[in-house]
């Protein structure tokens, strides 16, 4: 009662403490909602006629709560702080911006240019001041460091080859000389010995057999096999060739070793003896065999599960090892002796081999000086051919006519037999299970170091692992790019000054030297991949100029080694026997799905709706009859397979009726989709899936898993007549067919590649729609992604300034998405999750641009900006600037060249 009596009255009790104190806060809540209620204008107002009633000491109280307040939320650490510690906070920035920093307050410019900041820098990189600084002198070593960045010099690959020449030297006259009447005479003799033994071999030829096994490793049962007398007969007839080119060599006069390559290898007559015997399995001079296993090999864990217990297997990173480290692995492990065989288990395809990182093997690198001495220094730690030595490459080079130059150039320069697989199989790493090059031994190299069975489990999963892989990779690719360049730096500085003090860094100059060449040698990135482009074709100079009878010994090689005819049996064999497998998982597709759904269809229990099954069968099952034809077709050739027998016309006749791909690929989008939304809403389509995907009868496989295998298919095709036509005689009639074929086939296959492009950059364009907020709508025809740029963008407070005189200050962080015919502009945020250290980056929209309406203009740099550069479109323009010079310089060419294009169009 006395509240509501006091509540509208101007009356205050002075006497009654608590009344007072209650009708205070009373009118102090009904001013506070005036307060709220009052516009900007009457606020001020009113807080100036307050303000005025105020004594000086109530003045004083309110001016020292405003300053008490500022001073926690504004203040420069550097004035409250120890200068020491100011000076330990600066030194954890770099050189950009400690530059940057200066420019805040003179008495940040101070601490920022201190000696004892600057001259680890300078350290780092081996410069060092040329005089000693004076008491009262600072900012000398800033200077210093200045000077250094901007008169850095480096010389390209060719001018440092001008300069210092090359390992390569040529020879004196004399000596080509010689080489030359050698070669001439050598292969004279090679062909006048081959001429007079060819009727006396003629006899002892086995006749023409088709029945061929595939594989040793398969063991197949339907395919019969040469009988013991025939091929004792037939490694017969290939030693006597051998011990005839090898006592051919041996009649020559010995080269001498020139520029580190060996000498060919010559026999006693004792040794001539021993060609003739077949290798001893049980002999107990070399009983000692190695598998090197990459880690670039997918699941390669499990490779490593399936070597014998008897080899010594040696698992080597592929990414940061070189060849001279992986040979102190070989080393080793072999711990002195002498291998009677290595296998080298690593990536690669037909033409060269993913030994390490940035070293492809290939014809074109082969005799690079690094290369070729660790070829030469392998091949000493295992027996010669002789001995029954061999190196074992499990990868496809003996499917290829560059693979087989590779192999044949190993063994000249090594002096041991280097074997192959011929690639004759289908499948994700399924060609170390088919035959291999130059074989002469009881036991086939996959069974010399694996267990047949846990190598074929894990071959047989490859498909799966590699399509997860390339997902794995793309999606980490630009984080593990970023996570190198910041942690290389720091790691190999925290290294170099852990382990020496900065009195010997600063005392030796050959470790400062060490420093500046090791820096210069990391900014070049991917030198050495274009030098092997730029001397390509010097290599190729190099090996006609120092093996001419290359091209000869090379045909000779592949016709001691394999036998034409037979090595095509068996290519046509593993197609006919792939075509049937791809056959029968389209059949999977017909029966497990297609069957049971039209019959429940018939009966009035429809799982799917006749249109639904239209769309999602009708191609695949048309794509079933036309392949059944092809199958028929070649059964019925290979019945009545000769040597003069061809396949190339039934190729052409098959790649006259690819419309019915054509139309499956272009609807495979839409089967997918239709696929997906059947199963959200169509419960019995739903459990249907449930019952019969990833089966024994579908192969473990789901329905958009099975129809996959029609854009695999056409790989399989190209490899398989690839080496059909390896082992096709030049002026044998089917080869023009092969040719035409494989064009017609490559072709096509180009056409896939496009139609899965234009699919992904749609999914790209629907993933930046869905990250980017506030994003318009960016599916259009034709339009695709070229590059994102993050940059900073700046802010110029006087435009009346000249260039190289105006201050620009950082206000947002910008990500430039350039379309094919726009640019994106939109904002970047990062925001981190509580308790862990990663980030997630955000997207906001701000404007898009049309390329023809956008100018581009440079901002020469100062000393005040780097990196920056204008955008101006019709309505908006930003200024922005890039981290890096390099980074400006190839985000400029390629938006000019864009709208260049756009223009064009």
């Amino acid at each position: 009662m006395e509240s509501f009596h006091t509540r509208f009255s101007a009356w205050t009790p002075f006497s009654n403490k608590s009344l007072n104190r209650q009708l205070f806060q009373e009118r102090v809540a009904l001013i506070s909602h005036w307060f709220d209620l009052w516009t900007n204008k009457q606020r001020r107002e009113f807080l100036f006629t307050i303000f005025l009633r105020c004594t000086k000491s109530q003045l004083r109280f309110v001016q020292d709560c405003f300053s008490q307040r500022m001073q926690v939320a504004k203040v420069d650490f550097s004035t409250v702080l120890p200068r020491f510690i100011s000076l330990y906070i600066f030194s954890f920035l770099n050189p950009k911006d400690l530059c940057a920093a200066a420019q805040v307050s003179w008495s940040w410019k101070f601490l920022t240019e201190q000696d004892c900041l600057w001259r680890p820098k300078c350290i780092k990189f081996g410069w060092f001041l040329p005089y000693t600084p004076t008491d009262n002198e600072y900012g000398a070593w800033k200077h210093h460091y200045i000077a250094c960045v901007s008169n850095l010099d480096w010389l390209t690959p060719r001018e440092s080859t001008a300069v210092y020449g090359t390992l390569n030297e040529p020879k004196v006259g004399d000596e080509e000389l010689q080489e030359r009447q050698r070669e001439k005479c050598l292969r004279k003799l090679i062909w006048e010995k081959i001429g007079l033994r060819k009727k006396e071999l003629f006899k002892a030829r086995p006749p023409w057999v088709s029945g061929t096994c595939c594989s040793r490793l398969l063991k197949s049962k339907c395919q019969p096999r040469l009988s013991q007398t025939v091929r004792d007969r037939v490694g017969l007839h290939e030693a006597l060739e051998k011990q005839l080119v090898l006592a051919s060599l041996e009649a020559l006069p010995k080269r001498s070793n020139v520029s580190g390559s060996h000498s060919y290898p010559s026999l006693s007559k004792k040794n001539w003896r021993g060609v003739f015997k077949n290798y001893d399995c049980s002999s107990n001079a070399f009983q000692l065999h190695c598998i090197l296993i990459s880690s670039r090999i997918p699941a390669y864990e499990m490779v490593v599960d399936s070597v014998k217990v008897d080899v010594i297997s040696v698992v080597y990173e592929h990414c940061g090892i070189t060849l001279e480290g992986l040979l102190s692995l070989i080393e080793k492990a072999l711990d002195g002796r002498k291998a009677q065989s290595m296998g080298i288990f690593s990536d690669g395809d037909s033409r060269e081999i993913n030994l390490l990182q940035g070293y492809k093997i290939g014809i074109k690198n082969l005799l690079r000086p690094e290369v070729r001495d660790f070829w030469e220094k392998l091949g000493s730690y295992v027996a010669t051919e002789e001995e029954g030595g061999h190196v074992d490459l499990f990868v496809p080079l003996a499917a290829s006519e560059a693979g087989v130059e590779v192999l044949s150039q190993l063994s000249q320069l090594t002096g041991t037999l280097f074997t192959a697989p011929t690639g004759i199989a289908t499948g994700s790493y399924q060609h170390i299970l088919s035959d291999w090059l130059g074989q002469q031994w009881e036991k086939a190299p996959p069974s010399i170091y694996f267990i047949e069975s846990k190598l074929q489990t894990w071959s047989s999963l490859m498909d799966f692992l590699e399509d997860t892989l390339k997902s794995v990779r793309r999606q980490f690719s630009p984080f593990s790019k970023e996570l190198k360049k910041n942690i290389s730096g720091r790691v190999i500085g925290q290294l170099m000054f852990d382990m020496m003090s900065t009195i010997n860094i600063l005392n030796s100059q050959e470790i400062a030297q060490a420093l500046a060449d090791g820096l210069m040698e990391l900014s070049k990135e991917n030198s050495e991949g274009n030098d092997v482009e730029d001397n390509s074709k010097d290599t190729k100079s190099s090996l006609r100029k120092n093996d001419l009878n290359f091209e000869v010994l090379v045909k000779l090689e592949r016709k001691l080694q394999m036998d034409s005819a037979e090595k095509r049996t068996r290519v046509v064999r593993e197609l006919l026997l792939s075509e049937r497998k791809y056959v029968q998982m389209l059949e999977i597709v017909r029966d497990v799905y297609v069957t049971p759904m039209k019959a429940a269809l018939s009966s009035n229990r429809a799982i799917l709706s006749a249109a639904n099954i239209q769309i999602i069968f009708s191609d695949i099952l048309r794509i079933l009859s036309l392949n059944r034809q092809f199958l028929d077709n070649l059964r019925d050739r290979l019945q009545e397979w000769g040597p003069a027998h061809c396949v190339g016309e039934i190729f052409l006749k098959f790649g006259s009726q690819l419309n019915t791909y054509t139309n499956f690929f272009n609807n495979y989008p839409v089967v997918l989709k239709t696929i997906e939304k059947c199963r959200e809403m169509i419960p019995a389509f739903r459990a249907f899936l449930k019952r019969h995907d990833k089966t024994i009868i579908t192969k473990m496989l789901s329905l958009p898993e099975l129809l996959l295998y029609p854009s695999r298919r056409f790989e399989e095709y190209i490899h398989l007549l690839y080496a059909l036509r390896l082992h096709t005689p030049a002026e044998h009639i089917d080869r023009e067919d092969l040719t035409t074929a494989i064009d017609q086939i490559k072709q096509y296959k180009g056409y896939i590649d496009q139609v899965k492009q234009n699919i992904n950059q749609k999914d790209q364009l629907s993933d930046i729609q869905r990250t980017i907020w506030g994003c318009p709508t960016l599916s259009e025809v034709n339009r695709y992604l070229i590059r994102v740029q993050d940059v900073a963008q700046l802010h110029c407070s006087d435009e009346e300034i000249i260039f190289s005189l105006r201050r620009y200050e950082h206000i947002h962080d910008l990500s430039l998405f350039l379309f094919n015919d726009a640019l994106l502009v939109s904002s970047r945020g990062t925001s981190h999750t509580p308790f862990e250290r990663t980030s997630k980056t955000t997207y906001r929209f701000i404007a898009s641009v049309a390329l023809h309406r956008l100018l581009v203009g440079d901002i020469p740099d100062s000393k005040y900006t780097k990196n920056a550069f204008i955008l101006q479109g019709p309505k908006h323009g930003w200024i922005c600037a890039t981290e890096a010079e390099e980074d400006k310089f190839l985000w400029l060419s390629v938006l000019q060249n864009a709208i260049k294009s756009s223009v064009e169009k």
